[in-house]
């Protein structure tokens, strides 16, 4: 299941290196060992029950998904995301046919509350042992790049900034003159193109990735023509990667493979887990705030004149305008072609609604939005109309936030930018936040951004 939140260029990954398999395998193999050894240390003995406990774990767990090059703070979350959904997956199927009461209480209890932490540990264990093996020579990798451009000086960051990919490279090869190329910083330009084969022979290089533009496809052909009498393994990293892609995929339309440049996360089977959760989630929070909102609804319909919901027009799913549901804290209900944002201190702000719009009941109407399928509980938050049509003009890539159902609380919102975004640059950050959530979706993430918000309603100053 968790293998449905891998990163978004995973197609472009090598599936077969050491650093790969470690983290593919380490999370489900800890899971099911901290199992077993909790049940022995308790005193109790492991039988079939246990066998079973520990395969749907490890099935529902593999492969892991927490990279080694990834931040201290991802992987936190994303083990502590990982491990919440799968108590809640198994301890929901144990409670419905009554199988938890197969297992001691104690053993249940001391395995949920302990092994995040034992994830965690042995992750920067396993950080440390992998860079003491990969810092070997002959553990070591040796690449070249053809092509001094975007793209291969990308490529070798990469490969530098992340010393788990157990890859080195040693230079570029580009047919043009030194002072012609871009700075390579401190990788030397190691020949021309016609240098490369033999270069490669004498010096044992395991990998060279031709980061040469798609346009030149005579000399891709000649290039590898002359490669075929090496043993490296060549790999083609095509120029249409210097684009910002958003949930990169290769698919294919018959026999014809094509490469997914812009595409929504939630297709297929995704999508039906992100329709599940939202209604899932949506149904047990409506039910447990079902006072509060009414609370809220006679606060509205008591401090001032006016309907309880506001209903705003908003963009949707694909750009097709939805009518999102607020309680109403202004005495202004604008949505026009000219809607201003709330501001500090705005005068069209009443006293309830000031401290509906500060905890963010205003919002809870739309967990109705969210059962009607016009909104998400986690996504990009939806802005009026009126100003979709100014910043779609101004921001790159304003749009493609659209490539997905608005949320009642995102990304970019439990990130620090929740509020009015009274410059362009702060819109440009917050777009930013949305396309990083487009990019590296998961059901984890989602449950992260879940939590984040409750902490940020209580003590952020953005909102009001």
């Amino acid at each position: 299941m968790f293998s449905l939140i891998d990163n978004h260029h995973s197609f472009l990954r090598p599936s077969y290196t050491l650093t790969s398999a470690l983290e593919a395998i380490l999370d489900p193999l800890v899971s099911v060992l901290a199992l077993y050894v909790i049940t022995v240390l308790l005193g109790f003995t492991p039988g079939a029950n246990y066998v079973i406990l520990g395969v749907l774990c490890f099935s529902l767990m593999f492969p892991g998904n927490a990279g080694f090059h990834e931040s201290t703070r991802r992987v936190v979350r994303k083990v502590v995301t990982n491990w919440l959904l799968l108590v809640a997956i198994l301890g929901g199927f144990g409670y419905a046919s009554g199988y938890i009461h197969s297992f001691p209480r104690s053993v249940i209890w001391t395995w949920t509350l302990l092994t995040p932490f034992l994830l965690i540990g042995t992750h920067f264990l396993a950080r440390l042992a992998l860079l003491h093996v990969l810092s070997e020579g002959r553990r070591q990798r040796t690449a070249v790049v053809a092509g001094v451009n975007d793209v291969g000086l990308r490529l070798s960051n990469q490969f530098r900034d992340n010393p788990y990919l157990g890859c080195r490279v040693v230079g570029f090869f580009d047919d043009r003159n030194l002072d012609r190329l871009p700075d390579t910083g401190d990788l030397p330009t190691l020949g021309r193109m016609a240098d490369l084969a033999s270069f490669v022979k004498l010096n044992r290089i395991d990998h060279i990735y031709l980061a040469v533009p798609m346009a030149s496809q005579p000399r891709i052909l000649s290039l590898l023509d002359d490669l075929k009498d090496t043993t490296a393994s060549i790999f083609f990293v095509p120029d249409i990667f210097v684009t910002d892609l958003i949930q990169g995929q290769l698919h294919s339309v018959g026999n014809t493979p094509v490469v997914a440049v812009c595409e929504t996360p939630f297709t297929g089977f995704r999508g039906l887990i992100k329709r599940l959760s939202d209604i899932v989630i949506a149904l047990i929070l409506m039910l447990l705030l079902l006072p509060v909102m009414l609370g809220v609804a006679i606060g509205v319909k008591t401090s001032s004149p006016g309907p309880i919901i506001f209903k705003q027009r908003r963009y949707g799913l694909d750009g097709q305008e939805i009518l999102v549901y607020k309680f109403r804290s202004m005495t202004a209900t604008d949505n026009g072609a000219v809607v201003k944002q709330a501001t500090k201190n705005d005068q069209r702000i009443t006293p309830f609604g000031a401290f509906i719009r500060k905890t963010s009941l205003d919002e809870l109407p739309q967990f109705i939005n969210v059962l009607q399928g016009r909104m998400s509980i986690v996504g990009p938050r939806p802005h009026a109309v009126a100003h979709n049509e100014t910043y779609r003009k101004i921001v790159k890539g304003y749009m493609v936030r659209h490539k997905v159902k608005p949320g009642i609380t995102g990304w970019a919102q439990v990130s620090g930018y929740r509020g009015e975004t009274e410059t362009v640059d702060k819109m440009e950050k917050r777009i930013e936040y949305d396309l990083e959530y487009l990019r590296n979706w998961s059901l984890g993430f989602d449950l992260w951004i879940i939590f984040k918000t409750v902490a940020v309603v209580f003590k952020d100053k953005n909102a009001y």
